[in-house]
């Protein structure tokens, strides 16, 4: 066992893309008919049908890639600008400053040993399940990892906080607009009702989430050759080189000048992902912003800014392939026309003779599609027009429905078809099997608690 070695992700993933390839060429092509609903393209229920197969060969294997670049072009253009961004942050030594501060903190203060991690990973959280933070957290890790390293912990740690923060929240949203309100608003309820039981379930998903990871990280801090990623994070050690925090006499002005431009930065980003409705090109550019006016503050060189921006973005061309490569799995599948065949298949393993398990068995197959389709809002707009009506038929309440709809973005956390996912572990250097294997314990609490929550609405038929 210990000479078995699995590929890298590249590999992997490339494996994957040839595996749907080969099933386009078995599963039969269909679709069903939309219609459009207050501005969205719907599924009309009852509507599937089939149609000619269009299969896969090995031209469309090539070229998947370069399509997946092209489908994935804004997120691929948002890490490498954002990338950039960070690049001439950390030109300043601001972030290095900060970093030794909580260090120094840290090592001082009990309190702030014991509440580091289910601060950040709450206030993450709190992004995913209020206005819909999901790609945003993919910079974070250029801040939490070395964060993490510095304050003797591993790289798992530092990408455990903000994603798996930010993918709880998401799964287990109240007030999400971009799946809680665009499901409820398919399956004709009221925007944002039944908010109290979701409550609720957000604070319980965060509850084994932010124990797993201090259970972890204190497990590393005592003991750091137990991490999977223990060479690694030597080696990011050594090029770090915080130094000693003892002895650090604190931020400059000019540090805390950048540090508040950037804490700027975000609450501008939050107000106009909330208020209008921005997506990656605006955060985007935002960032853009953020990092010419802290080099002019940092006073850089234009030259300096200049090829500390190019070096950022550099360092992310891997992760940008990545994201192409995930991506292209999605674009053969949808050119053989299979999604849409896949889903009507899966439909009827709904059925059951209680709604528990009815409800139940929704969630496992939205965990399912969700191996397919990433996008909150587009997998609402897939799925719910046909779960919906289906949990009528069933005995389940459609507030339910919604609800195993949104369980089934847990699974964002470990699968390798979606680009924030393996674009977040390429940012810190770590594969996806050892990512996987790490994580998979609390996939399977989370997959428990999920089917656990399911159970007291279709006791108390949530409205």
């Amino acid at each position: 066992m210990k000479k078995l070695k699995l590929p890298n992700t590249f590999i992997l993933i490339f494996s994957l893309l040839a595996i749907i390839t080969g099933l386009t060429w078995i599963v039969p092509g269909g679709e069903y008919t939309t219609s459009q609903l207050n501005g969205r393209t719907v599924i009309v229920p009852g509507s599937f049908h089939f149609i000619t197969n269009n299969p896969q060969g090995f031209g469309a294997l090539m070229t998947a890639p370069i399509k997946g670049f092209v489908g994935a072009s804004l997120i691929i253009g948002f890490v490498l600008i954002v990338g950039g961004a960070f690049s001439v942050l950390q030109k300043t030594e601001a972030i290095d400053a900060l970093i030794k501060s909580i260090a120094k903190a840290h090592a001082k203060s009990a309190f702030v040993r014991s509440a580091l991690i289910p601060l950040f990973m709450l206030l993450f959280s709190i992004g995913g399940a209020t206005f819909g933070m999901n790609e945003e957290a993919i910079p974070f890790v250029l801040i939490f990892v070395p964060l993490a390293l510095a304050l003797g912990y591993d790289s798992l740690v530092g990408v455990a906080i903000p994603f798996i923060g930010v993918q709880i929240g998401f799964a287990g949203a109240f007030l999400n607009p971009f799946n809680v309100a665009i499901a409820q608003g398919i399956a004709g309820l009221p925007p944002y009702s039944g908010i109290e039981y979701r409550l609720l379930v957000w604070s319980i998903a965060n509850i084994p989430a932010i124990a797993f990871v201090m259970w972890y990280a204190k497990r590393i801090k005592a003991r750091p050759e137990l991490s999977p990623v223990f060479k690694d994070d030597e080696k990011r050690r050594k090029n770090l080189d915080f130094g000693d925090f003892e002895n650090f006499s604190g931020m400059t002005t000019t540090h805390k000048l950048v540090l508040w431009i950037f804490l700027a930065s975000l609450c501008i980003m939050i107000f106009g992902v909330i208020r209008y409705q921005w997506y990656i090109e605006e955060i985007a550019a935002l960032f853009l912003v953020m990092g010419i006016v802290v080099g002019v503050v940092a006073r850089l060189k234009a030259d300096d800014f200049v090829a500390a921006f190019l070096h950022g973005a550099k360092d992310l061309v891997s992760t940008a392939l990545i994201i192409a490569l995930a991506r292209a799995t999605m674009v053969v599948a949808k050119d053989a026309h299979i999604i849409d065949t896949m889903l009507y298949a899966l439909a009827p393993f709904v059925e059951s003779a209680s709604p528990i398990f009815a409800a139940q068995k929704m969630f496992l197959i939205q965990s399912v599609i969700n191996f397919f389709i990433h996008s909150g809002t587009g997998q609402a707009a897939l799925t719910m027009p046909i779960m919906a009506p289906l949990a009528d038929l069933t005995g389940v309440t459609r507030q339910t429905a919604i609800l195993a709809f949104q369980f089934g973005e847990f699974s964002n956390i470990v699968i390798p078809t979606s680009a924030i996912t393996v674009g977040v572990l390429s940012l810190a250097n770590i594969p996806w099997q050892t990512w996987a294997k790490w994580v998979l314990p609390l996939m399977l609490i989370l997959t428990a608690l999920a089917l656990l929550l399911l159970i007291p609405p279709c006791l108390f038929q949530w409205q």
